[in-house]
């Protein structure tokens, strides 16, 4: 009898599908890990098989933990198998991280003291013909009794020596898959990669691979990141991620996608509240731009960025500082040398200033902690002091570019006003060099110089590049004060001044700079 058309047919045929469907497309489940659930899309995808690699002191113990406590605190059933650690060492990582592990089942598989004595030895049969098949059946005994939703497996390296040779290996993990996929459990399987040599047998067998790597630097901190190597059938974000171990467990910094981020913003300029550099840029700076500031030292990159700190707060904005080169308080206190009182914003929180290390922070982590300063702290001007320091946290200089390109296309379509000071080499002349060439990512570059007038030193200042609209193409001096910066009129009758040595038109008229420039600071 034809039963296509049944309509008992079609309701069993759609139950099918709907079944096949979920089983495609398995729910995920979170870590407990807020970086790596962004990484890896949502969590791990539910009633599969995981593989998570590392060498000794990569984080594996810990990761595996807190994925088994958020199983806990969504009331699963969470299961810690250990053939290498002791419970009371995993007690102590616990306790390191200020954790409680009573509601994770813990079950040790490790050879008694008993394996010591003669009588305890094997004599016919190799160890690994009765110790594996004892493990094994170890394992498959206390899931049964447990039925846990979440394993943990530790390690395979153990497995690894017990069956001797990679086939017995092999038909071992996949018999376990199976078992496991049968009973609805998310396994995530530890290896230590102590192997003479990589096992991609076994990366072919599980359903994802989560490789963590430890960086020996020849300065500064030890860095850590991972990276999906496979997640079978699900999206997630590739590359390297950075992250750490700090007290409280595991924390992954996602390497920084701008294209994923596209909110509105309304556009406009943003002033310094100096109207003779805001007539400079015609106009100021427009929001969701990007500035460099670029200069030798002591030509007063930072106190400008300040001011535009300072007029930020003024209009009941917030701002965020990175600095990379001295301490807040030097900082602080310069502004305050030169009129700007950047305290009582900070006060007020307004302003937030982060001091940062660069031989102990990572990449990753800065650039988290930059978009944390804008989303979570509702920053909207936000200056890199300076790009020399963040260099210095750069593993491999060659990824400055591409790392610094993400961050300011992100910033500028957060409608942020960046800033970034760039150090240059040299003090005079046409010998002025930078360490890295960065200015085709800015939108806006203001350039600062010395120069040489009347028997002294003084600061020019010019706008050589604004993307967003018109802006002054001339160069005028800079002062800085005690009352605050002072920009004066174009220096019209000076050619030469970028050289560090001008020549002026006509030596019988008086000098067309500012008064009171001796009042510096």
């Amino acid at each position: 009898m034809d039963t296509s058309r049944h309509p008992a047919s079609e309701t069993a045929s759609n139950t099918q599908l709907n079944n096949s469907t979920q089983t495609l497309t398995p729910p995920r489940m979170a870590t407990g890990i807020e970086g790596l659930d962004n990484v890896l899309q949502g969590g791990f995808p539910a009633n599969r098989i995981y593989l998570v690699e590392g060498e000794h002191g990569t984080g594996k113990t810990t990761l595996a933990l807190q994925f088994l406590m958020e199983g806990i605190r969504k009331g699963e059933m969470g299961l810690y198998v250990t053939l290498s650690e002791t419970r009371d060492e995993l007690q102590a990582v616990a306790h390191a991280h200020e954790w409680n592990l009573d509601g994770v089942s813990i079950h040790e598989l490790l050879p008694s003291g008993d394996t010591l004595k003669p009588e305890s030895q094997y004599t016919i049969f190799h160890p690994s013909e009765v110790e594996l098949s004892e493990t094994t059946a170890a394992v498959l005994e206390i899931v049964e009794r447990t039925n846990p939703t979440r394993i943990v497996f530790d390690s395979l390296s153990e497995m690894r020596l017990l069956a001797r040779d990679s086939l017995r290996y092999r038909r071992q993990i996949l018999a376990l898959k199976q078992y496991f996929i049968g009973r609805q459990c998310t396994v995530l399987l530890l290896d230590d990669k102590t192997s003479d040599a990589h096992d991609l047998q076994l990366q072919s067998i599980v359903h994802g691979v989560l490789s963590l790597e430890h960086l020996a630097l020849e300065y500064g901190a030890d860095r850590r990141r991972l990276r999906v190597i496979k997640m079978r059938g699900s999206k997630f974000r590739g590359g390297y991620h950075d992250f750490n171990i700090e007290t409280g467990g595991v924390k992954v910094f996602p390497r920084l996608v701008a294209s994923e981020h596209h909110p509105h913003f309304e556009r406009g300029e943003v002033t310094s509240d100096v109207p003779e550099l805001d007539a400079l840029l015609g106009g100021g700076l427009g929001r969701g731009s990007s500035t460099l500031v670029i200069g030798p030292a002591g030509s007063g990159k930072s106190t400008l960025c300040a001011q535009f700190v300072a007029a930020t707060a003024a209009r009941g904005e917030k701002a965020a500082v990175f600095i990379f080169d001295e301490i807040i308080s030097t900082y602080t206190s310069r502004a305050a040398r030169t009129g700007t009182d950047l305290q009582g914003y900070i006060d007020d929180g307004l302003i937030s200033l982060k001091q940062i290390d660069p031989a102990e922070l990572a990449p990753g982590e800065f650039a988290q902690t930059v978009a944390d300063a804008v989303v979570r702290e509702g920053a909207r001007t936000v200056v890199i002091d300076s790009l020399n320091g963040y260099m210095n946290a750069m593993p491999e200089e060659h990824f400055l570019t591409i790392q610094m390109h993400e961050l300011l296309t992100y910033l500028n379509q957060q409608g942020i006003v960046t800033l970034l000071v760039l150090a240059q080499h040299g003090f005079l002349g046409t010998s002025m060099a930078t360490p890295v060439d960065v200015s085709y990512l800015a939108d806006n570059v203001l350039m600062l110089r010395y120069f040489e007038a009347a028997g002294a030193v003084r600061r020019a200042l010019s706008v050589i590049k604004k993307r967003s609209g018109a802006h002054e193409d001339t160069i005028r001096e800079l002062a800085i004060t005690s009352q605050g910066i002072r920009v004066g009129e174009p220096l019209t009758r000076f050619q030469g001044v970028l050289t560090g040595v001008p020549i002026y038109g006509a030596m019988n008229t008086p000098l067309p700079l500012i008064e009171e420039a001796n009042d510096t600071v």
